[in-house]
């Protein structure tokens, strides 16, 4: 169960929504402006806790393929 956390900046991928990521994927892309969304069993958990903040919250298509939408 890993830490998530969702991109502030949602111009920053292709589909120009907020992406959620893992706490490893966010590092190794080096994302700066990001929330911390906690620790949840899976990527669904993590991807409702962002569209509390984010309507628009999706998972990141390499570390959240499941919760990714496009």
């Amino acid at each position: 169960m890993p830490y998530y956390y969702v991109n502030n900046n949602s111009t920053l991928n292709p589909g120009y929504h907020h992406e959620v990521h893992t706490e490893e994927h966010a590092s190794e892309l080096n994302i700066v402006s990001k929330k911390y969304l906690g620790y949840h069993s899976s990527c669904f958990g993590a991807v409702e806790k962002a569209k509390e903040t984010y309507s628009d919250a999706d998972g990141c298509k390499t570390c959240c393929p499941l919760c990714h939408k496009g």
